[in-house]
């Protein structure tokens, strides 16, 4: 077996192209995971991220383009890349008839190395479950199962897609501690989401996929501060709202987006920018009907890139 050094990417695709009849999901993707970090992947429905997640997994095949995956090519090495990745897919379908250990003892028994099943509860806090059918779990207790599958064969590599959809915040927050745990220990993970908090919370970097390509790739902070405003000023009037001219000539305002009656103005000074808006609306006698303030997230970055909020699709 060819060495493979531990300063290689954990994963790297470059010219990525998956077409279908009547789409072309992943248009020329080029991408790279580094050892260690946990990587996000973001962009709204239908912007190739499931698409991509499932060719690097090995579950699908790419019409054009080079995936290396752990210094490995699925062509060649499928084998030992099933040993050595853990996947959790966006749904993931366990026996309901099964207990929590039954089915953990089932995805042990598929890799020579791995954690004990006791480990492998404790990692994921459902001890208490044990004996339960999953049938009988709460969603954010089969998520984290779920996750305990992916992790059965000591995985150098975590995928996950949309690991916490649905989740109400305590369980989602259980997850992110699991997260947590296996990247302490040396694991590297490539998750989709579309929360921008648990981008923010979990990822070293993150790609903002739209269209089937990377249309920005960076740190959270980095990418916030590219769009050179630290904070969002929402609002709405009863009636029409200031012209947009006169919204760019405020102090502060770096861009205007409008939204269901709502006007967003991105500013890179909230101090200025929120009293020379009252004092434009009083003139006008505009009504507010709404006004609130943001830090600028990811979201905000999606919006100035594409002029589309992440689930409008």
């Amino acid at each position: 077996m060819n060495h493979v050094p531990t300063d290689s990417p954990a994963l790297a695709c470059r010219g990525l192209v998956k077409r279908y009849p009547d789409v072309v999901a992943v248009a020329g993707l080029d991408l790279e995971v580094r050892r260690g970090e946990c990587f996000g992947l973001l962009g709204p429905n239908g912007a190739g991220k499931t698409t991509t997640i499932e060719i690097l997994e090995g579950l699908l095949d790419q019409d054009e383009g080079d995936v290396e995956v752990l210094g490995r090519r699925w062509r060649t090495d499928r084998d030992e890349l099933r040993r050595r990745l853990g996947v959790q897919l966006q749904e993931t379908q366990l026996a309901d008839k099964l207990t929590v250990e039954e089915t953990l003892r089932l995805f042990r028994s598929f890799f020579t190395d791995g954690p004990t099943v006791t480990e492998l509860l404790d990692l994921v806090e459902l001890g208490a479950k044990r004996a339960s059918w999953v049938g009988k779990l709460s969603g954010g207790q089969k998520q984290r199962l779920a996750v305990a599958c992916a992790l059965a064969g000591r995985p150098e590599l975590l995928f996950l897609d949309e690991p916490t959809t649905g989740l109400d915040p305590q369980s989602r927050r259980q997850l992110w501690d699991v997260l947590g745990r296996f990247r302490a220990a040396g694991g590297t993970i490539l998750l989709t989401t579309h929360y921008m908090d648990e981008a923010h919370a979990l990822c070293d970097r993150v790609g903002i996929m739209d269209g089937g390509t990377l249309i920005a790739l960076g740190t959270p902070r980095e990418l916030v501060a590219s769009i050179g405003a630290a904070h969002v000023v929402e609002f709405a009037v009863e009636g029409a709202p200031p012209a947009d001219e006169v919204l760019h000539s405020l102090p502060g305002v770096r861009d205007v987006r409008h939204r269901d009656g709502h006007v967003a103005l991105a500013t890179s000074e909230l101090h200025a920018t929120v009293p020379a808006l009252l004092d434009r609306l009083r003139q006008d006698g505009a009504a507010l009907s709404l006004l609130g303030t943001h830090s600028a997230t990811l979201e905000d970055v999606f919006v100035s890139l594409t002029g589309r909020h992440l689930r409008d699709d």
